[in-house]
């Protein structure tokens, strides 16, 4: 291949439901690779298999890409000169491409009923059409040119399979695995053409790469088995030349190491496995998404990022960006990588911490909404400043930050009620008319002087630090307490520090 070829990459999802987080690594990854090598990054909708096809999981997959902000150069929405983009829209090109294969003796008619293949599974339980068997099935192999003819004249259904060749060895250079072979004994012939016209992956995957000029494959491993028929076929349809560059990304294992992550594991486990929510049209079911979870998309693309890939360094936070300057095909692991669904919310918290307040705030406000809250937009601001480190979700907000948009309703008097005297009644009686006549309402004068109070009472630090906190919060969290006793306000802390105090003598 010349070196002078322009990058181009694909990321071919097929329409039929959640885009789970596998499907959008390998979108991540071929993004990468074109940005970092100022390439184009092509959306292909893989929609050949109607029976499968899901009514609105084209749409699905756009707004996951754009919530990720992986923009493709090329797709349906933007199309582009090697469209069109579905391959529901390309279905003449490729009985054109399978019927050449036929007339250069590299694939052949079938004629088997479905009833018929079940009926040889049912005989052989590892049933395969292939050399060892196709002579005895109904093929334009072993039915004569004239009978073949007269079945296709008549409109017989029948599908169109590769013929695999005996006794070679299929080898290629993968970029994360090195050299990869095969043995066409093993290989069965696969289905190229169905019987309503569409093709299947193997033929299509084949055309539109050559079609769209893809210069590199970037996609899951579990595609390796289809390797030697895809290679057979760039090279049976005199494009071998043109053959894209493949890589097969590892596996996304479940939490034990043991097997591929899928949405059973996720619903047991109690954690997504798709980017965002997808709701079955049937059984009308929905399937949480790590959007809705509250995640970031960039601690999402983050955690994706470094899931079977590494700089190298001791980095575990990357930006967009960054990762489009670091990535490396070299630095793509060979073996599958652990989901820890824990990390995956440590790279949330992560992000929320590095968040700016303002590009928090549409989510924050929504949080908000959701309790019927209306509060002030700066103000919204110095309280997410202050719980944002305390945050592993967005959603965590209400739970970290209620107290200051609605009194306690209730107070941990269990950890109160047990010291409790007249001596501390007294003194929060007291602070009251000195927070009356406080000025300067700010975190650090009103620190300096509540300690002081303290110590002029004779008692110690931590017996009315900590019911002060309940006062105003109801519990034993939240940030410090005076940053908490400025926000709230002079009548505010007030009034709560009154209502706390007939709790605490009940």
């Amino acid at each position: 291949m010349s070196s002078e070829r322009r990058v181009r990459v694909r990321f071919a999802p097929s329409p039929t439901g959640g885009l789970h987080l596998g499907g959008v690594r390998t979108a991540l990854f071929n993004f990468l690779y074109a940005r970092q090598h100022q390439g184009d990054f092509i959306l292909r909708v893989e929609d050949t298999d109607q029976t499968r096809f899901v009514a609105g999981a084209e749409e699905y997959i756009n707004e996951c890409l754009a919530w990720c902000g992986l923009t493709p150069d090329e797709s349906p929405l933007q199309g582009g000169q090697y469209g069109p983009y579905r391959q529901s829209e390309r279905k003449p090109s490729y009985r054109k491409y399978a019927e050449q294969l036929i007339e250069n003796g590299y694939a052949y008619y079938a004629f088997d009923t479905a009833e018929e293949l079940e009926e040889q599974r049912k005989l052989q339980p590892n049933f395969r059409y292939s050399h060892e068997n196709r002579l005895q099935l109904r093929n334009s192999l072993s039915l004569s040119d004239a009978e073949t003819q007269r079945l296709l004249d008549a409109g017989t259904p029948h599908t169109i399979r590769i013929k695999i060749p005996t006794e070679e060895t299929v080898s290629f250079t993968d970029m994360i695995r090195g050299k990869v072979a095969f043995d066409t004994n093993l290989v069965d012939d696969k289905v190229l053409l169905k019987a309503d016209g569409m093709p299947t992956y193997h033929l299509a995957v084949v055309v539109d790469d050559k079609a769209m000029e893809i210069s590199h494959v970037f996609r899951g491993e579990e595609w390796l088995p289809s390797a030697p028929i895809h290679i057979l076929l760039w090279e049976y349809l005199g494009w071998g030349e043109c053959m894209p560059q493949w890589a097969h990304l590892p596996l996304i294992l479940k939490p034990d190491g043991n097997g591929k992550l899928s949405k059973r594991d996720g619903d047991r486990l109690g954690f997504p496995v798709y980017a965002m929510n997808w709701t079955d049209a049937k059984s009308g079911d929905t399937t949480k998404g790590f959007r809705e979870m509250g995640f970031l998309p960039e601690a999402f693309v983050n955690m994706l990022g470094v899931l079977g890939w590494n700089d190298g360094t001791e980095q575990e936070l990357f930006s967009l960006e960054e990762l489009i300057q670091k990535f490396s095909v070299e630095r793509i692991s060979k073996a599958g990588a652990k989901f820890d669904f824990e990390k995956a919310k440590w790279f949330n918290h992560e992000w929320i911490k590095r968040s700016s307040s303002d590009s928090l705030l549409p989510q924050i406000k929504e949080v908000l909404a959701h309790h019927q809250i209306e509060a002030e937009e700066g103000y919204v601001n110095r309280v997410l400043a202050a719980v944002k480190e305390r945050l592993t979700f967005v959603e965590d907000f209400w739970g970290q930050a209620a107290f200051f948009f609605v009194q306690p309703v209730e107070y941990d008097l269990n950890s109160v009620k047990p010291k409790w005297s007249s001596e501390k009644t007294a003194f929060f009686e007291n602070i009251i008319p000195s927070f009356e006549g406080f000025s300067d309402w700010k975190a650090a004068e009103l620190e300096a002087f509540f300690k002081e109070a303290i110590q002029n009472s004779g008692m110690k630090m931590g017996e009315l630090m900590m019911p002060f906190r309940i006062m105003l919060v109801g519990g034993k969290f939240g940030p410090d307490v005076f940053q908490i006793v400025e926000l709230l306000g002079q009548n505010e802390v007030i009034e709560r520090i009154k209502k706390a105090l007939l709790a605490f003598n009940a």
